[in-house]
C-alpha cells in the first residue's frame, strides 16, 4: 500500500464534507463518539455518549476482519455474526473471489471453510482477510475516521491484495449514526483476477438478524420505490433499507451508494437478511483481472436509523450524503 494511496482515501473524506463545516460550539453541543480499543480482545468499539454502536473485530484466530453487532438506536444488534443458515456470513463484511496470478484461487468470500474440516470450522484459516495495523486516526468536522490497514491473505502467510480502509463516523443524536466507508483494494503482489460468480462476493454486504429480516416480518426498501425482495433483488437503485418494529420500537439500516462508485448498479436483496450492492454489470458475475500496482474503489454510506425508510428520512439522508452534508 503506498503512502500516496493513503492520503487519497483520507483526504476523500475532507474534500467531499468541505461543505459541511461546523463550529466548536455545534461540536460541543452535538452526541460525542469515543474510540476504545480493546487489543486483548482484538476490539475496536465506537461508542456514542455512552453507548455502544459498532465493534471493529480483528482477531488474528478470525477468518476475516468484520463488523459485529451493529447496534439499532435502541441498544439492539439488528445484524448477527455467525447465522444458523450461511453461517459464514459476518454481520457486516468485505470480501470477494480471487485468484493471484500463478496460484489457486481463493475464497476471501467465505474463508470459514478454507480450514482443515469444512463440517468444525475452526483456524487457522488458509484463506483470511488479516489486520495489519490502524494508521493515525484523524478528523472531519471533529468526527473521528478509523483507518485501517489490511492484507488478503492465502495459505496462511500469501499475500494476495492489501487493503485500506476508513470508517467516518458520525452521531446523528437519539441513538442513530452513520458510517461513511471507503476501502480500496489494490493487487500490489501480481495481477489478480476476481473470479465471483453475481451472488457471492461482498462489497459490503451486511446480514440483518431474524428479528429485523423481512421473514421475521421487516421491510426492504429502495430508492425507486421497491419492496422485498422480490421488487429490489436484481434491480438497480442508489440506496436500500431494512427496517422492522421490534419491541414496540421501529428502527432500520439502509446502506447508501456514493456518487463515486460506478453506476448504474445492481444490488442483491434477500427475505432471510443479507443485502448489498453490486459493482456496474460489466465487474459483476463475470471475470475480470487487475494488472499488478491497479486498484478498485468502493464507498458507501450506513445510516442507522429510528422509524422506517419514511419516517427516518432515508431518501432525504441520502441527498445529505451526495451533497457533502452528512
Amino acid at each position: 500500500m503506498t503512502k500516496r494511496l493513503i492520503l487519497a482515501v483520507a483526504a476523500m473524506f475532507v474534500l467531499a464534507n468541505a461543505a459541511s463545516r461546523c463550529t466548536a460550539a455545534d461540536r460541543a453541543a452535538s452526541p460525542q463518539v469515543k474510540l476504545e480499543r480493546d487489543g486483548q480482545k482484538s476490539l475496536l468499539r465506537v461508542m456514542i455518549d455512552g453507548n455502544e454502536a459498532i465493534v471493529y473485530r480483528y482477531a488474528s484466530e478470525e477468518d476475516l476482519v468484520h463488523y459485529y453487532p451493529v447496534r439499532g438506536p435502541s441498544g439492539k444488534s439488528m445484524t448477527v455474526e455467525h447465522p444458523d443458515r450461511f453461517p459464514h456470513h459476518r454481520s457486516f463484511w468485505v470480501g470477494d473471489r480471487v485468484q493471484l496470478a500463478g496460484g489457486r484461487a481463493a475464497n476471501f468470500y467465505a474463508p470459514y471453510y478454507s480450514c482443515a474440516d469444512r463440517k468444525n470450522p475452526k483456524p487457522p484459516f488458509k484463506d483470511h482477510v488479516r489486520h495489519v495495523e490502524f494508521l493515525p486516526e484523524s478528523t472531519v468536522d471533529g468526527r473521528p475516521v478509523i483507518r485501517s490497514k489490511l492484507v488478503w491473505e492465502m495459505e496462511n502467510d500469501k499475500p494476495v491484495l492489501d487493503e485500506m480502509r476508513a470508517m467516518r463516523v458520525v452521531p446523528l443524536g437519539g441513538g442513530e449514526y452513520f458510517l461513511d466507508v471507503a476501502f480500496t483494494v489494490t493487487a500490489a503482489h501480481g495481477d489478480v483476477t476476481f473470479t465471483s460468480d453475481w451472488v457471492h462476493y461482498a462489497w459490503p454486504y451486511i446480514r440483518m438478524n431474524k428479528r429485523f429480516c423481512v421473514q421475521g416480518g421487516g421491510t426492504i426498501t429502495s430508492s425507486t420505490g421497491g419492496v422485498n425482495q422480490k421488487k429490489t433483488n436484481g434491480k438497480p437503485a442508489r440506496w436500500m433499507d431494512y427496517s422492522n418494529t421490534v419491541d414496540g420500537k421501529t428502527e432500520g439500516l439502509a446502506i447508501f451508494s456514493h456518487p463515486d462508485n460506478a453506476q448504474p448498479h445492481k444490488w442483491l436483496t434477500r427475505a432471510y437478511g443479507c443485502f448489498g450492492p453490486r459493482r456496474v454489470d460489466k465487474l459483476s458475475g463475470t471475470k475480470f483481472t487487475l494488472k499488478k500496482n491497479e486498484s478498485l474503489k468502493r464507498r458507501v454510506g450506513i445510516l442507522v436509523h429510528r422509524g422506517d425508510a419514511k419516517t427516518g428520512q432515508v431518501a432525504q439522508r441520502y441527498k445529505m450524503y451526495v451533497d457533502g452534508k452528512l
